[in-house]
């Protein structure tokens, strides 16, 4: 358990509004919107001016959350999460009263399937299930802020737009707006990401199969990679093989990153026509590394001339070891 400057733990002294604002799924600027309208606060305060909220503080702003989620306005929320007790007011038929949910852990939560996962994944997901945009952004920049690109990736990106692609299939056409509302920010968060200064080298080269259309994986690559200074160009989804061809021979590229989703998009023949499309002077042609991503591609031998790293973390791992070794592979 962390501990205060003082040597007690963190739960002791209470903890920051920018941090329970990150557990809860909502912004600081919420949270502190709060406060002033309705006079929700830590009941005291550590250090002078600054909020410390312990965790029965955090308690009744959850139970805040709970009730603005469900509908309830926000002025009666507050009183009621600050008194403890149940609305006076009889729920809709069909509503769900939030502060008599079957269980403490699932009223807490977002109604996704998340399983054990960082807290700051439980928040982005309520902060998605609520079509909180302004909340979505300010989670996904401190928690790549904090955890760099990969962990922000594996850890909360990754399982809450999982959570929200399962929640979709078992309910119809429910969680639709979650999931493209989600995937909006979290590729605009990987894009900004993606814009650091790259390195001038041969790039990596990102496309999905002529099939596939799933593209954030590759968007994750893209800015797991200018984390570490490697070039990429992007190509995106569903790539025709013979614009891929082009690119190839026009970009030189020391890598070909191509993303499969599900078997039936997985292309052998275009991986392996990738693999002998060589480039640079007569004599000298080289051809790239062709990285095969995705649960779409089988377990089968690798064919010449390609990886399949499993995993953001293994396919940067994979491209770093490009750069730190000259590329020597001839091409037929």
């Amino acid at each position: 358990m962390a501990a205060a400057g003082d040597g007690r733990p963190e739960e002791a002294v209470g903890i920051t509004t920018g941090a329970v604002a990150r557990r809860l799924g909502v912004s600081p600027t919420t949270v502190r919107s709060w406060e002033q309208r309705y006079g929700i606060a830590p009941a005291a305060r550590q250090g002078g001016r600054h909020r410390r909220w312990t965790p029965d503080d955090v308690a009744m702003l959850d139970r805040m959350c709970r009730l603005t989620t469900s509908g309830i306005p926000p002025a009666e929320a507050a009183r009621v999460a600050m008194a403890g007790r149940t609305p006076a007011a009889s729920p809709a038929p069909d509503a769900v009263d939030p502060a008599t949910a079957p269980t403490p852990r699932a009223a807490a939560g977002s109604g996704l399937p998340l399983g054990a996962v960082r807290p700051e994944c439980r928040g982005l997901a309520r902060a998605a299930v609520r079509l909180d945009s302004p909340a979505i952004d300010s989670l996904l920049t401190e928690v790549l802020r904090e955890h760099g690109l990969v962990t922000a990736w594996e850890e909360v990106m990754a399982p809450t737009l999982h959570a929200v692609g399962r929640k979709w299939g078992t309910t119809g056409d429910r969680y639709v707006e979650v999931e493209h509302l989600l995937s909006w920010h979290v590729s605009t968060a990987l894009r900004k990401a993606a814009a650091a200064a790259p390195l001038d080298a041969a790039p990596v080269l990102l496309a999905c199969t002529p099939a596939e259309q799933h593209t954030l994986p590759l968007e994750a690559l893209a800015a797991g990679l200018a984390e570490r200074g490697w070039p990429t160009r992007m190509f995106g989804a569903a790539v025709p093989a013979e614009a891929l061809d082009e690119a190839v021979r026009r970009l030189g590229p020391a890598a070909v990153a191509l993303w499969s989703q599900s078997a039936p998009t997985a292309d052998p023949a275009l991986a392996r026509r990738v693999t002998r499309t060589g480039f640079g002077l007569r004599g000298a042609r080289t051809a790239p590394l062709v990285l095969l991503l995705g649960p779409g591609w089988q377990p089968s031998p690798l064919m010449p001339g390609t990886s399949r790293p499993r995993g953001l973390r293994a396919a940067i791992e994979a491209v770093s070891h490009l750069y730190a070794e000259p590329r020597t592979r001839s091409t037929a």
